[in-house]
């Protein structure tokens, strides 16, 4: 009895490789004809792409998560550089504008200046501030001519609204002015309304001035203007110094306590002029010149001012 095998279908081989190429080439391009000519896989291939929709959802989502972080992370920069910017902008038009403001308000100032400059009966000179003293105890400024510029110790100081203080040093290039709020400043005063004279004094409250030695019924009102009365020989009669503030009247003493607020800008401005009201001795004696000078102590001496004896005849 002769026994027959087969080999098993796992080793069984079907056609060849070339063959099974070929074969799907061909139905390929069938296909690709069909579907050119007769748009017959159109709904199939709709059907598939609503099938793998998801799927690919799904597989891009990875992709998108990092372009979205990205993005965030470039939008957030680029608008942090932006508020940078416009802060920076906002600082630069706020100087700006702080800058403009500030040299119409000079310029305004010097407009004012040139104006009280021409009704002083005196020659003065234009002036700048540079800094505050440091004395914590006086109320003084340095300003930016002196002696170089023909001021002394002793000129005034205004502004176009009024006295502002006094000159109290000079240097060839700077000069130092005290306020005529400091404590050793006095400038000799009227009132305008009735022709009340007196002397106010600063030191007393900080920016204010005191009016002293005034009788407790003295004719004096919250309000009423003083100017300088010109009894000194520094201060031109007439400069606006300060309106009266307060006034309390004390039948005890016998004496008012009156305050007085300064017109002038003495706690704003930069610019100031220095009246030449006072000559130094030099200009009135040229260097040099000692016959002029012993011509008059000649006159000036007793014995020369004595009458001489006339001979007896």
């Amino acid at each position: 009895m002769s026994m027959q095998y087969s080999p098993p279908s796992f080793f069984k081989q079907g056609p060849p490789a070339l063959v099974r190429l070929a074969f799907f080439v061909f139905l390929s391009l069938v296909m690709l004809v069909v579907d050119t000519r007769m748009r017959a896989l159109d709904a199939l291939r709709e059907a598939v792409s609503v099938v793998l929709y998801p799927f690919q959802r799904v597989m891009l989502l990875p992709r998108d998560g990092v372009r979205y972080v990205a993005d965030f992370f470039e939008v957030n920069s680029s608008v942090q550089q932006e508020i940078e910017l416009m802060r920076r902008q906002r600082i630069e038009m706020a100087q700006s504008t702080a800058q403009a403001a500030q040299l119409a308000s000079e310029n305004a100032q010097l407009r004012r200046l040139l104006g009280a400059s021409e009704r002083v009966p005196a020659p003065a000179v234009l002036v700048q501030v540079l800094y505050e003293s440091r004395d914590a105890f006086s109320r003084r400024l340095i300003i930016d001519k002196g002696s170089h510029y023909g001021i002394i110790a002793g000129m005034p100081v205004i502004d176009d609204g009024g006295v502002v203080g006094q000159v109290v040093r000079t240097s060839p290039m700077t000069s130092e002015v005290a306020l005529l709020t400091d404590r050793v400043q006095s400038i000799p005063i009227q009132v305008l309304r009735n022709g009340l004279r007196g002397i106010t004094s600063g030191g007393e409250i900080p920016g204010r001035l005191g009016l002293r030695f005034m009788a407790s019924d003295a004719d004096i009102q919250v309000g009423d203007t003083l100017v300088t009365s010109g009894l000194d020989g520094i201060y031109p009669e007439g400069l606006p110094v300060a309106t009266v503030e307060s006034v309390e009247r004390d039948a005890s003493s016998g004496f008012a306590r009156i305050l007085c607020k300064p017109v002038a800008g003495v706690e704003r401005y930069r610019h100031f002029l220095v009246l030449q009201t006072i000559k130094p001795q030099e200009l009135n004696n040229a260097p040099g010149d000692e016959s002029s000078k012993s011509e008059q102590s000649d006159k000036s001496s007793p014995s020369s001012m004595a009458p001489r004896a006339t001979p007896s005849r």
